[in-house]
């Protein structure tokens, strides 16, 4: 087997007690060989207890099937965000999160490295969220009931294609099945979801947030469906997200990220509005309107196996796509007086517009991170600007470089006249592909049919 080299291990263990986070490797056998003090403090453990033992021997709980580390020495392969519970030779139980990874020297395995944080803290704080949030509804009904920030009038737009769409969340608000919204970051799906909350007839009733992403399974689950006295040790009776979304809306962001297992029980409550807290078998009527928000398309989702099908076909009653801003290029004028306007107010500045250069840039630039990096990119240029207008000497460096490229280069390089072409491009291929169907060119595009019916219309004036 190959072995690490004395100056290598002394290397290797210095790097690792500086981190700060629990780091616990083990050879093939099993055996710990580096443990550092953050691990042992998460374990209830000293080092010397740990460091040259067998691991079954230090943690009895665990056998070669329920230790990560021994399974990723079995399999070669790595495992992420686990939730992981065991007992220590102390008797003490303990809960981790750990990402466990095979480790390779010539392709050879000669160990597994565990990165392990503290489960239990975890917990801990998302209960205390909760009982915060159960206490503001209960002592302040009336006030958390408006705790949402906007309504749909404040997604500011001049494009016929969005206005449609706010026209149309305001109509359907009024039901209520559950909605689905797709958009990329920036696009104001928050913002989108608490308009149609404001509009709906759960208005005067909670609007309770929760996004899904980096959130182990056990925890999520227990923060949306609550926990019953004796579900794990220390776990009192405590409401969930549900329980406390009764009679308003719950949005859940980033749906895709959710497990596939807690999606089935979300599923199971969107069909008979029964939960269930963990650990309890009694069951718990609830009267919830779910909102779900994505930021990759559904269709991608679906096909990465990150959504179940059957949980998006009950979701996809109503489906919003927001457009990304490169999508909607007449907003950017807007939003940049919209902007100039708010952070005139909260800077107490007197800056009256943008420069012509700065307003050919906006329109050219890509905008990936859409209206929220328009937004901060407005903030930034009127901390700097010492003038009454906004010029490309303001811009931030990312976006100087681009103006200096532009400067320098013909127009062959327009970004802005080369995205339109391509665009022109794909949207004949498609319509050449599904044979002029317009329904089917949209999916090919993984965009909107309201939109490529719009795009269609304006290559044709």
């Amino acid at each position: 087997m190959v072995q690490l080299t004395a100056l290598t291990q002394e290397v290797l263990s210095a790097i690792l007690k500086t981190i700060d986070e629990g780091i616990h490797v083990v050879d093939t056998e099993g055996k710990t060989i580096f443990y550092n003090e953050v691990a042992a403090r998460l374990d209830g453990m000293n080092v010397k207890e740990v460091q040259g033992k067998d691991l079954l021997d230090v943690f009895p709980s665990l056998t070669e099937n329920s230790s990560t580390l021994l399974r990723v020495i079995k399999t070669g392969k790595p495992i992420y965000n686990q939730t992981q519970v065991y007992v220590n030779i102390h008797g003490a139980r303990i809960d981790t999160i750990n990402t466990t990874l095979p480790i390779f020297v010539d392709k050879q395995i000669i160990g597994a490295v565990e990165i392990a944080k503290d489960y239990t803290r975890l917990k801990q704080l998302s209960e205390s969220l909760l009982d915060l949030q159960k206490n503001v509804n209960k002592n302040n009904k009336k006030k958390i009931a408006k705790n949402i920030k906007y309504t749909l009038d404040d997604l500011k737009t001049i494009n016929p294609i969005f206005q449609s769409l706010k026209d149309e969340a305001k109509k359907l608000a009024k039901l209520d099945s559950p909605i689905l919204v797709y958009g990329e970051s920036g696009t104001g799906k928050e913002l989108f979801v608490q308009g149609v909350h404001h509009e709906s007839l759960r208005g005067e009733g909670p609007f309770i947030a929760q996004n899904c992403a980096a959130i182990p399974e056990t925890l999520l689950e227990s923060i949306l469906f609550g926990t019953a006295k004796g579900s794990y040790t220390g776990a009192v009776e405590r409401k969930g997200l549900f329980e406390l979304a009764d009679g308003g809306t719950l949005f859940l962001d980033e749906l895709h990220t959710m497990p596939i297992e807690l999606q089935a029980k979300l599923l199971r409550v969107l069909e008979d509005g029964i939960i269930r807290r963990v650990g309890s078998s009694q069951n718990i009527s609830v009267d919830v309107r779910i909102i779900a928000a994505m930021n990759v398309h559904p269709n991608t989702a679906l096909q990465n196996q990150k959504l179940r099908s059957d949980l998006y076909y009950r979701l996809n009653v109503f489906t919003f796509s927001l457009l990304p801003l490169r999508e909607r290029k007449e907003d950017i004028q807007l939003l940049t007086q919209y902007f100039i306007a708010f952070f005139n107010k909260s800077l107490q500045k007197k800056i009256n517009g943008v420069e012509q250069k700065v307003k050919g840039l906006f329109l050219d630039h890509p905008w990936p991170g859409n209206v929220r990096e328009l937004k901060h990119t407005i903030e930034y240029m009127m901390n700097v600007c010492d003038d009454e207008i906004l010029e490309v000497k303001d811009l931030p460096i990312m976006m100087k470089q681009l103006a200096a490229g532009n400067e320098n280069s013909d127009n062959n390089l327009s970004l802005r006249k080369n995205l339109e072409e391509l665009e022109k491009k794909l949207i004949h291929t498609a319509l050449d592909l599904s044979t002029g169907n317009v329904k089917q060119a949209a999916e090919l595009l993984e965009i909107p049919r309201q939109t490529l019916q719009y795009k269609i219309k304006k290559l044709r004036e």
